[in-house]
């Protein structure tokens, strides 16, 4: 206990020399994180977290946590009247049938989607997929369910980064076969949802930098990249819940990366979603906000930012507003993105809020030997766990 009293004291007496030092040099931002970051985040005291929070009791708690996520969610896009679905293409496949749909995700955007339809007997249950970042815009839902109708290198492009982060497999396609509705949309920039500039080939072009001035001019007009980003998975929830052959009291959601992030997000924001189950992406703003770490860097992060929610909430808190619904969370010891020690603090608050309301059982945490990647075995673990809770009539137990 001493010793590490001692390494604390000498590490903010060294952190204060460097920060005087550098200050005097003529500069007050190093590795794109002003100086004074330490202190600033050491403001951060996550008042509504569970446990922190003066509301003692859970159900108004969690009520007041997502009216709270819903004043800084600010201007999401509104429910669209009609879907008006269309249904563009079929592909019957082995147990299921591929489709490739239009329809109006919201009273401001009519989109492109697939959606996978097991054969048997309906009503089933049905699995909301978002998909992942990875800096890779050209393709969005592609990453998760094989394309078909499409271009030549939109099918190798698809290919290619599930082979490079999914262990070449299709998580959707396998999803259906086991006998789940799969329904996947692409966010706001990414695939047939991205930008006109790509999309006329203009030389010198980067998706990278249009999506740091998109993020600047969604707060400009009172909103952010991430508002849509959720407002969208909210309204594809929605619009899964209404069809005939989905049991709405049966509805997942599972995402790798930023796919893990809005899976977490929307299982928190609304009970149309039963469970959940995230890949690759929990950790703590102590832990994330470093010199070193990807997520200072700006660009991919604004697709995870929402603009004031630090001041009440960490990520693992907004996690935890899904309690006590079941609740997958896998992360990797060798992911260079997730320090394990913010993946081992998210984890261990996770359980203290289910523990508390007698669900912990409910509650799966653990880290793999991996990198970011989802392997085929985090793969059948993940549906296992759906088959558990989406298959089973106890589902039904765990609806609040």
């Amino acid at each position: 206990m001493k010793r590490a009293l001692l390494l604390a004291i000498l590490s903010s007496f060294l952190l204060h020399t460097l920060s005087a030092q550098e200050g005097e040099r003529g500069y007050e931002i190093s590795r794109r994180m002003p100086l004074f970051y330490q202190q600033l985040k050491a403001q951060l005291t996550y008042p509504m977290a569970w446990g922190k929070s003066n509301t003692t009791d859970f159900t108004t708690w969690r009520n007041e946590g997502r009216e709270m996520l819903d004043h800084c969610l600010q201007l999401m896009p509104p429910p669209s009247r009609q879907w008006e679905v269309e249904v563009v293409a079929c592909e019957k496949r082995q147990g299921y049938e591929a489709q490739r749909i239009t329809f109006n995700l919201s009273a401001w955007s009519r989109v492109p989607a697939y959606l996978l339809i097991p054969e048997g007997e309906e009503p089933f249950p049905a699995l909301l997929l978002l998909h992942d970042h990875g800096a890779h815009f050209s393709i969005g839902k592609e990453k998760m369910v094989r394309p078909f109708g499409v271009a030549d290198s939109v099918a190798q492009d698809a290919q290619t980064w599930v082979e490079k982060c999914y262990d070449g497999s299709y998580v959707g396609d396998s999803l259906a076969a086991r006998g789940y509705v799969v329904l996947i949309v692409d966010a706001l920039l990414w695939g047939d949802r991205g930008c006109e500039e790509q999309r006329l080939g203009k030389p010198k072009f980067r998706t990278y930098d249009v999506q740091q001035a998109l993020a600047s001019n969604l707060m400009q007009m009172g909103s952010s990249l991430a508002s849509i980003i959720h407002g969208d998975d909210l309204r594809s929830a929605e619009f899964l819940s209404s069809l005939s052959c989905v049991d709405p009291r049966r509805i997942g959601c599972l995402g790798f990366s930023m796919g893990a992030y809005r899976a977490w997000m929307l299982a928190a924001m609304t009970d149309l979603i039963s469970c959940s189950a995230a890949i690759c992406w929990l950790n703590t703003t102590e832990q994330l906000m470093t010199l070193t770490n990807n997520q200072n860097k700006g660009g991919s992060a604004f697709a995870m930012l929402v603009p004031q929610l630090r001041l009440y909430m960490d990520y693992p808190h907004v996690a935890a507003l899904a309690c006590p619904k079941p609740a997958l969370f896998f992360n990797g010891r060798n992911d260079k993105l997730f320090p394990v020690e913010g993946v081992e603090e998210a984890f261990k608050h996770l359980h203290e809020v289910w523990q508390s309301q007698q669900a912990e059982e409910r509650l799966v945490t653990k880290l793999w030997d991996e990198k970011h990647y989802f392997n085929r075995a985090m793969q059948t673990e993940t549906y296992r766990f759906f088959d558990r809770y989406l298959k089973e009539s106890r589902i039904n137990k765990t609806k609040q």
